[in-house]
């Protein structure tokens, strides 16, 4: 199989040439930590075998884009072909530019020990142990079989960093100061404390908030604190997860939105927009109340959007074309209000404050966002 021609060309789709990392992508057969993954079918998830077909194989394992790798709770590796699971993906192969972008963020030096946080399916931890060696790459992730899977393929590709099942927003086994970097390929709600205790002082991390596209780069100061800034640039990630899935949705309350007449009708004062595809607008909207999920339909001229919270809180807009909408809401919140807010400071100041946000972390994990005179906390 000849992988290497496929990984040089995605090197130089992932990165550029005179990069530090390009070596490394070019040196990594990303086809071994993907022999499985699920498309998208006509009926759920369809299983996708790479062995079965190595031509496909190579082309989807080395196009820059990312491959699911399990579904809720099944993994694409001990599934069957009749399985058509519908859950949402719960591990990913993420496509090689965006991990490459975020070590990137890193700014690692050559003598750097690096945690990556999100072990998935080994890729990023080989292309780190690749760039860096294996003893300066440990990677943890909270689903076992990952690890295990990740540890076996790995061991295929010629490398090895040490590969942990850890929760990593919870205690971390490791020493105090131990790395100079930590990487995170999940988002979450606030930075760990956990990672501060391990990160040493003046150590860089790079990560994502929960529910936004919002990169957040610190480096730790003495006090145990750490200082930094929102990106310019976007990112997004599954959500850490404790178990073998996320919690139930809000399916129902969609629904709900979806039939029923709101506590409260009016008029909207802006077009109906496609909120999760509206990303800095998205982000704002989920740091002010996080949790809302979103759905949006088109069908001609018509436009639908709902919104729901698992407190109970929906709305649902309809509008022909770029018309005022007719809103419903019900449930102890107006989440299309909220949403109504976030446009207004968005047109009358100019832009949204979150993207170059300055950011600070208490030892705790507490993590503030501030721009001018807006600023939020997250824990």
């Amino acid at each position: 199989m000849n992988w290497p021609h496929h990984a040089a060309a995605l090197a130089g789709a992932a990165t550029h040439q005179r990069s530090r990392w390009a070596p490394a992508v070019a040196a990594t057969p990303r086809h071994l930590f993907i022999p499985r993954w699920w498309g998208r079918g006509s009926d759920g998830w369809e299983l996708l075998d790479g062995p079965a077909d190595p031509d496909r194989w190579l082309e989807s394992a080395y196009r820059d884009t990312s491959l699911v790798t399990r579904v809720g709770p099944l993994h694409a590796d001990q599934a069957t072909p009749s399985d058509r699971p519908h859950g949402r993906p719960t591990s990913s192969a993420t496509l090689p530019s965006l991990v490459v972008r975020m070590f990137q963020h890193a700014r690692m030096d050559d003598g750097d020990y690096l945690l990556d946080v999100g072990t998935g399916s080994g890729y990023g931890a080989a292309v780190a142990a690749r760039r860096l060696s294996d003893e300066q790459v440990t990677s943890v992730d909270v689903d076992p079989y990952l690890v295990e899977a990740a540890r076996s393929h790995l061991a295929e590709a010629g490398v090895g960093p040490t590969v942990e099942a850890v929760d990593a927003t919870g205690e971390l086994p490791f020493a105090a100061s131990m790395f100079d970097r930590i990487v995170a390929t999940v988002a979450v709600p606030a930075v760990p404390a956990s990672w501060l205790t391990v990160l040493r002082p003046g150590g860089r991390l790079v990560t994502t908030l929960a529910g936004t596209s919002l990169l957040i780069t610190a480096e730790k100061n003495r006090d145990g604190s750490a200082s930094g800034r929102v990106e310019w640039d976007r990112a997004g990630f599954m959500h850490a997860r404790a178990g073998d899935d996320y919690p139930p949705g809000v399916g129902d309350v969609l629904a709900k939105a979806a039939e029923q007449d709101g506590d409260e009708v009016a008029l909207g004062p802006y077009p109906i927009v496609d909120v999760a595809n509206a990303w800095d607008l998205d982000s704002m909207l989920s740091l002010k109340a996080p949790g809302i999920e979103h759905s949006y339909e088109v069908d001609g001229e018509q436009r639908v959007a709902l919104m729901a919270h698992e407190d109970g809180s929906w709305a649902r807009a309809t509008a022909v074309g770029d018309d005022r909408p007719a809103v419903h809401q019900g449930g102890p919140r107006r989440l299309w209000d909220l949403l109504d807010e976030c446009r207004t400071y968005w047109l009358t100041q100019g832009e949204l404050p979150v993207r170059g946000a300055e950011v600070y972390i208490k030892p705790d994990g507490t993590t503030i966002l501030a721009r001018g005179k807006w600023h939020t906390k997250l824990s």
